[in-house]
C-alpha cells in the first residue's frame, strides 16, 4: 500500500478524533465504530501506532485512544509516601487524586502527563474535592538521584532505602553496582530504570557517604538528596582564585568617589557576606539614603564559569551552622564583601526620603565605597532603642546618623503599612552547633528594630529600582507575588471566627490591608503566633518573573531583588541590566539578548530558592529531633499548632514542633472535626483545638525521618517503657 494511502487512513483517523463529539475508546470500539474490516485490522492497528508514535494521539494504560490536549493534564507529580498521590495542574483549580495503583513509575516532584478518570469510578467522594486521575506518561524526571540507606538483603543484591518520606519504593541494586557497601551505609543511587506499578526502581550505587548517625553524614545526606554541592568544580575555583583580593588602579576609573561618606554595614555577628552598606545625609527637610551593593558582576562577567555556576546555584544555602556559597569564598567573603576599613565597588542607589515617608527621587552610581563600621543588629538596636551610652561613645562618629536612620525607617515602615503591606513577625529559629556539628541550643531569633530598619532600607531600594525599569521599558527581573487562594482564605475566615476575629471579602478577592489589620488585631494574643502561620499558609509563594505584576504581600506594583548579588543570581542578572544602563550599551541587541534569557533566569531561580529554603528546613527539623533526643522525658508547655485525624502537634516555645498521636490520648475514643479544626473525645467530649496550651511530655525521636513524638503530660502512661 502507498504511504498516501496510509496517511490519507491516518487522517480520516484524526478526524474522527477531533469531533466534538468523540470520547477515548480501545481499539476494539474504534475499528467497529469506523467499520474496519477485520483484513483492515493489522494496518489500522499500524495506523493507531504511528499516530502514538508522532505524538498525535495518546493512549491510556487501560488502552483507550484520546487527543491529548483534550484528555491530558500536565502537571507536577506530589508523593504521599503512602503509595498514593496528587498532581497539580497550573492554571486548573483543585488537584488531581492518584491512587497508587494509578502511579505507574511517577516519583515525588516528576513532571507527569495524566488522564482524568470518569467519575463514575472516581474516588472523589474517598479523597474530598480531589478528582482522581491517572499517570499515562512521565514528561520530566524531577531527579536520578536518591540518596538512603543501604539494606544487604542477599548475597547477590541489595536495596537502598530512600531517606525521603516521600519515596515509598526501594531501589533494587544489583550486587556489581553496590561499590561494595554494607548493610547501614548512607549510600548515593543513580536510578538507572524507573520500574512501573510491579516492578522496582532498579538503581547503581554511586557514591557510600558513611555509616547512618555519624557526625555530618545526616546533614550531608539531605545536601546530596537535594542536589546541594559543597564544593565548586575545579575550573570556577581555578577562576577565582585568580580574582585579585584588592582594588586595582583601573577599578577606580568611570566610578563615583564616596569613601568619605558616613557608611556602615549592618549584619549578623557570624556574616561574612557583607553586601548590603547604608548611609543617611540630611538635606533640608529631607533625606537622602544611600543603600549601596556590592559591584559582583565587576568580577563575575557573563557566561564565565564563575557566572555559570552562580547560575546553576541559584542561591546560597544557608542549613543550620553552615553556609553553602552561590559564589567561592574568594568572591563572597573576600573581594565583594563590604568589609570594614576596606576599599569596595559598589552600585549605589540614593533615595530622597521625604518626611511622610515618599521617596520623591532617585539616582543610580557605579561607587567606590569604604566602609567606616561592620555594626551587629544587636550593637545597633542597643543604641537606637535601648540609647546605650557606652555603644554611642563607642561609635560617635556614626551614632547620631543610626539614630536618625531609625527616624527614617520608622517614616517608610509607616508609608509602606498605609498601602496595606502585611508583616509576618514570626520568630525564627536559631540553632546552635558545638564543634562536632551536634546541637546545644534551640531558641527563637526575634527581629529587633536594627533587623527591620535595614529591612525597610532594602526594600525601599528593591521597590525604586523595579519602579524605575518597568518605566525604562527595559527586560528585567521581577519579584512577583501572587493573590492568595481564594478557597484558602475562606477555610482561613472560618477558622478565625473561632477567635471572634474577621476578615472581609468583597468580589470573591481580598485586600491586603484585611489581612494586615487581622494581624495587628491578633498581637500580643495568646492566638498570635498560631494565625500567623495559618495567614502565612494562605498566601501563594512569591517568585521571579519578567512580567511586573505586583507583590500582594507588600501592597506593591513594582518589586525585585537588587540588594544581595553575593547571594541571589536574580539580583546579580539585575546588576548587569543597571549598569549597561548606566553606560549606555543597553542597545536593541542586549535589550533583545535579555529577553531571550531572564525567563529561563526566572524559574531556574525560583526553582532553586525552594530547592535551598527545603533543605534549610530539613536541616533545621533534624538539628531539632537530635536536640530534643538529649531532652527525652522531660515536660514542656506548648501550644497546639496542628490538628489531623492522626493527632495533634504542639510547637514549644523553642519553636521545636512534635506530635502526639492519636493512640497515645488515654481514656477515649478521639475523632478529628475538620470544620473546627479540633480533636473530639466521642466518650468524654475531651477536645483539643488549634491554639490550646497544653503540657507535653517529650517521648522519643525518630531520627531518621527527623521527628520528635510528644505525650500528654496527663497521659504519663503512654510513654515507652524505657523512660522511666
Amino acid at each position: 500500500m502507498k504511504d498516501t494511502d496510509i496517511q490519507t487512513r491516518k487522517n480520516t483517523i484524526l478526524a474522527l478524533f477531533k469531533d466534538p463529539s468523540f470520547v477515548p475508546m480501545k481499539e476494539k470500539e474504534l475499528a467497529v465504530l469506523m467499520q474496519v474490516c477485520s483484513d483492515d485490522r493489522p494496518l489500522f492497528r499500524a495506523c493507531l501506532d504511528e499516530l502514538v508514535a508522532d505524538g498525535a494521539i495518546s493512549v491510556s494504560k487501560r488502552g483507550k485512544y484520546f487527543l491529548p490536549q483534550s484528555r491530558t493534564y500536565e502537571g507536577i507529580f506530589a508523593a504521599s509516601g503512602h503509595g498514593y498521590g496528587f498532581v497539580h495542574v497550573e492554571g486548573v483549580e483543585g488537584d488531581f487524586f492518584i491512587s497508587e495503583k494509578n502511579t505507574g513509575s511517577a516519583l515525588h516532584n516528576d513532571r507527569v502527563l495524566i488522564e482524568p478518570l470518569d467519575i463514575s469510578y472516581s474516588s472523589k467522594r474517598r479523597h474530598g474535592r480531589s478528582r482522581e486521575a491517572v499517570v499515562v506518561n512521565v514528561v520530566e524526571r524531577a531527579t536520578d538521584i536518591i540518596v538512603g540507606t543501604y539494606d544487604a538483603a542477599k548475597n547477590h543484591y541489595g536495596f537502598v532505602i530512600p531517606d525521603s518520606q516521600r519515596i515509598d519504593r526501594d531501589i533494587f541494586v544489583p550486587i556489581e553496582d553496590t561499590m561494595s557497601a554494607t548493610d547501614g551505609d548512607k549510600v548515593v543511587v543513580r536510578i538507572t530504570d524507573y520500574g512501573d506499578d510491579r516492578r522496582s526502581p532498579q538503581g547503581k550505587i554511586t557514591e557510600i557517604l558513611g555509616r547512618a548517625g555519624d557526625p555530618g553524614i545526616d546533614v550531608l545526606s539531605i545536601l546530596k538528596a537535594y542536589g546541594i554541592e559543597t564544593e565548586f568544580p575545579e575550573k570556577v575555583a581555578n577562576q577565582a582564585a585568580r580574582i585579585p583580593q584588592s582594588l586595582t588602579d583601573t577599578d577606580y576609573n568611570a566610578r563615583e568617589d564616596i569613601r568619605d561618606m558616613d557608611l556602615v554595614t549592618i549584619d549578623g555577628a557570624d556574616t561574612k557576606d557583607i553586601d548590603d552598606a547604608v548611609s543617611l545625609t540630611v538635606c533640608g527637610e529631607e533625606y537622602m539614603l544611600g543603600v549601596h551593593i556590592a559591584d559582583v558582576t565587576h568580577y563575575v562577567k557573563e557566561n564565565s564559569a564563575l557566572d555559570r555556576e552562580a547560575l546553576e546555584r541559584g542561591t546560597s544555602c544557608y542549613p543550620a551552622g553552615s553556609v553553602i556559597p552561590m559564589l567561592p569564598v574568594e568572591l563572597s567573603n573576600g573581594i565583594c564583601s563590604l568589609n570594614e576599613g576596606v576599599d569596595r565597588l559598589a552600585l549605589s542607589c540614593f533615595m530622597t526620603v521625604s518626611l511622610k515617608g515618599e521617596i520623591t527621587d532617585h539616582r543610580f552610581a557605579l561607587t567606590v565605597i569604604r566602609s567606616k563600621h561592620k555594626l551587629t543588629y544587636d550593637e545597633v538596636n542597643s543604641i537606637i532603642t535601648d540609647h546605650d551610652e557606652e555603644l554611642i561613645a563607642k561609635y560617635s562618629d556614626v551614632s547620631g546618623m543610626l539614630i536618625k536612620m531609625d527616624e527614617v525607617a520608622k517614616l517608610l515602615r509607616r508609608r509602606r503599612k498605609s498601602r496595606g503591606s502585611i508583616d509576618f513577625d514570626l520568630a525564627e529559629t536559631t540553632i546552635e552547633l558545638d564543634d562536632k556539628g551536634h546541637p546545644i541550643s534551640v531558641r527563637p531569633h526575634d527581629r529587633n528594630n536594627a533587623t527591620r530598619l535595614i529591612e525597610d532600607f532594602m526594600l525601599a531600594a528593591n521597590e525604586t529600582v523595579a519602579e524605575h525599569f518597568y518605566w525604562a521599558d527595559s527586560p528585567f527581573v521581577y519579584r512577583i507575588h501572587e493573590k492568595p487562594d481564594m478557597d484558602k482564605i475562606r477555610k482561613l475566615s472560618a477558622f478565625i471566627r473561632n477567635f471572634g476575629y474577621g476578615i472581609k471579602v468583597k468580589d470573591d478577592e481580598i485586600h491586603p490591608k484585611e489581612l494586615q489589620k487581622l494581624l495587628a488585631s491578633i498581637e500580643d494574643s495568646p492566638e498570635e503566633s498560631l494565625i500567623s502561620r495559618l495567614t502565612l499558609r494562605s498566601m501563594q509563594r512569591a517568585k521571579y518573573s519578567t512580567a511586573c505584576e505586583g507583590h500582594f504581600g507588600l501592597a506593591l506594583k513594582y518589586y525585585c531583588h537588587f540588594t544581595s548579588p553575593i547571594r541571589r543570581y536574580p539580583d546579580l542578572q539585575i546588576h548587569r541590566i543597571i549598569k549597561e544602563s548606566l553606560r549606555g550599551t543597553l542597545n536593541e541587541n542586549r535589550m533583545e539578548h535579555y529577553a531571550k534569557i531572564l525567563p529561563d533566569v526566572c524559574s531556574h531561580s525560583s526553582r532553586r530558592e525552594r530547592v535551598a529554603d527545603d533543605v534549610e528546613r530539613e536541616v533545621d527539623k533534624l538539628m531539632k529531633a537530635l536536640y530534643m533526643q538529649d531532652h527525652i522525658g522531660e515536660v514542656y508547655e506548648g501550644v497546639i499548632s496542628g490538628v489531623t485525624n492522626w493527632g495533634i502537634y504542639v510547637e514549644l516555645p523553642n519553636t521545636v514542633e512534635g506530635l502526639v498521636h492519636i493512640s497515645k490520648i488515654e481514656g477515649d475514643y478521639f475523632t478529628y472535626n475538620e470544620d473546627t479544626y479540633e480533636l473530639v473525645g466521642q466518650a468524654t467530649g475531651r477536645r483539643y483545638a488549634l491554639g490550646e496550651k497544653v503540657r507535653v511530655v517529650c517521648n522519643m525521636t525518630d531520627i531518621a525521618v527527623r521527628a520528635v513524638d510528644f505525650v500528654l503530660a496527663d497521659d504519663i502512661s503512654a510513654l515507652d517503657n524505657d523512660i522511666y
